[in-house]
Order: structure tokens, then C-alpha cells, then sequence
């Protein structure tokens, strides 16, 4: 296992060496968790992002900002001289006021509005002031999901099948819905799916099911909203090293060799997808929508 993070994402190196790998230390956590009791802590870019105003004067909301992927794209853009919305758990709040230290360290703007997206009305009042409070609207990520394994289907409640759901489905639904007639041409929706929309776990039954609608949902509204000159894309992570995973996202004995099973023999770190997100909510992506893209460590997608 490596000793040192990356200096920053453009100094070459051996991508198999670049990050720690399995084994790790069995561990755990009550959901949603904190990034901060993990062993090892993720690369969110907090050293190792460095940007370049490609996001210049750009008003973004992203879910689940305080953690993992998301926090990861708050940090990206905000580098890249976006000002930013930045929506989590209230139980988050700890990781999400680092957060936006960090984006302020850059000189750019961050509102936390901390609130449930399993929520319509929420979900709706948070693109509204978002919109507000930032002066307009022209970046939407949606980050946050709920990923819980269960090895049987049977062990899956009703209550968490909705609120998997809701939170992954419903809320991006809501926000989209609010948020489209709010953007001006130009602006992107980004959604977060999963190599699980193409390749299911078995133990993560309702979580899979939810990503494989997220794609097909991307793609339907990339055809509808083209028009207005807005698009939308998706990322789909593969393994990642984010506090969702020790919180009941895995079997508690998955842990220690989560994402050795890739053909880099590692999991992704949340600052590897973040770039990813960066390029397709920049103009430099201007003839790419209702596309999905990979970040799985060599597992392809279809």
C-alpha cells in the first residue's frame, strides 16, 4: 500500500500503485457515516486537485457534497472557479463545513442547505433557492444515493426499497423537474450511475435497480431538453472508496477486499471520478449528451 497521495492529478505515475489497495482494515460505520473514520481517508483532490477557471463564473448545485463523490466535485469545481450550492444530511454537517472551507479558500461562493431530497417539497424548495441565492442556475449534480446490501431479496423491507428509491430516483426526478425551466442554454445536468446499472450485485438488488433507471432516465431527458441547448450526461462509478461502502453499502466482510476484484486490483478514489464530472460540465464537452462514462477501474461498460 502505497504511503503518499498523488502531488496532483497530472504528475505520471503507476495508476496501480497511485492509490492504497487491498487488504484494508475491517471497519464500519452507522449510515450515512463520516469520511473521517475511514481507514484509509479518501482523496477527495483536497491536495492533489488543481484547476484551471474552466468553470469560470458557473452556478452549480451538487447532492451529497459533503462526502465522497460529491465532495470530491464541490472541490473540482469550485477550483475551476464555479460557485456552488452544496446540499447533504443536517447529520453530515461536520464533513460539510470542510467542504466549504475549502471552496471559499478558493475565493468562490458556497451555500450549505442541508435538507432530505426524499422530500418533493424540498427537493423543489432547494433548486428554488439555490437559484437564488447563487443568481442563477446552470449546473445540476446529482450525487447522493443510498446503497444498503442485503443478501436476500427477502431482506429487503419495503421501507428501504422506497427510501432507495427516493432517494435515488425520486429526488433526481424532482430536481431535474425544478431545475430545467430555471437553466439557460448552455447549462448540464450530470447524474451519478453505477457500473451496478449494467452489472448487478446480488446483494444490492434495489440499489442496481435504481442506477439502471438513472441511465435510462439520463438518456430521455438528454433527447427532451437538447432543445433548450441544455444537456445531460452520467457518470457511472465502479467501486469507489467512499464512506457509503463501510455504511452498510457492502457486507461488512466485503471491506477489507473492496475492489481488488478490478483489473487495477483497487478501488477508485473519489478525486479520480471528479475530473470526469468537471469536463462534462464545462463547454469543453459542447457535443456530448445523453452519454454515460465509466470510471471502473477497467471493468468495461457495455
Amino acid at each position: 500500500m502505497p504511503n503518499s497521495k498523488p502531488r496532483d492529478q497530472f504528475s505520471m505515475q503507476n495508476p496501480l500503485t497511485q492509490y492504497p489497495h487491498p487488504p484494508f482494515p475491517a471497519q464500519s460505520q452507522p449510515a450515512p457515516g463520516l469520511d473521517a473514520k475511514m481507514h484509509p481517508e479518501p482523496d477527495h483532490g483536497e491536495q492533489t486537485y488543481r484547476g484551471f477557471g474552466r468553470l469560470a463564473g458557473r452556478k452549480a448545485l451538487i447532492t451529497g457534497a459533503d462526502s465522497g463523490i460529491g465532495r470530491a466535485v464541490a472541490i473540482a469545481f469550485a477550483r475551476e472557479g464555479a460557485d456552488i450550492v452544496l446540499n447533504y444530511l443536517p447529520v453530515e454537517r461536520s464533513d460539510a463545513r470542510e467542504v466549504v472551507k475549502l471552496i471559499e479558500a478558493e475565493g468562490r461562493q458556497a451555500f450549505a442547505m442541508p435538507g432530505d431530497i426524499k422530500n418533493e417539497t424540498f427537493c423543489k424548495q432547494l433548486v428554488d433557492q439555490a437559484h437564488e441565492q447563487l443568481g442563477g442556475l446552470d449546473i445540476l449534480v446529482n450525487v447522493a444515493g443510498k446503497q444498503v446490501a442485503r443478501k436476500e431479496v427477502g431482506q429487503i423491507s419495503s421501507e428501504q426499497f422506497d427510501a432507495t428509491l427516493k432517494t435515488n430516483l425520486y429526488a433526481m426526478f424532482w430536481l431535474c423537474q425544478a431545475a430545467v425551466p430555471l437553466m439557460p442554454a448552455g447549462a448540464t445536468i450530470i447524474n451519478t450511475a453505477s457500473i451496478q446499472s449494467y452489472q448487478p450485485s446480488a446483494t444490492l438488488l434495489d440499489y442496481a435497480t435504481t442506477k439502471a433507471g438513472i441511465v435510462a432516465f439520463t438518456k430521455a431527458l438528454a433527447k427532451q431538453v437538447i432543445e433548450r441547448g441544455i444537456r445531460v450526461n452520467a457518470v457511472a462509478p465502479g467501486p469507489i472508496w467512499t464512506v457509503l461502502q463501510p455504511s452498510g453499502g457492502q457486507p461488512p466482510e466485503k471491506i477489507p477486499d473492496f475492489g481488488a476484484h478490478t483489473p487495477m486490483k483497487r478501488p477508485g478514489q473519489p478525486a479520480e471520478c471528479a475530473p470526469l464530472y468537471v469536463l462534462l460540465a464545462s463547454q469543453e464537452s459542447s457535443y456530448i449528451t445523453g452519454e454515460v462514462f465509466g470510471v471502473t477501474g477497467g471493468n468495461p461498460l457495455p
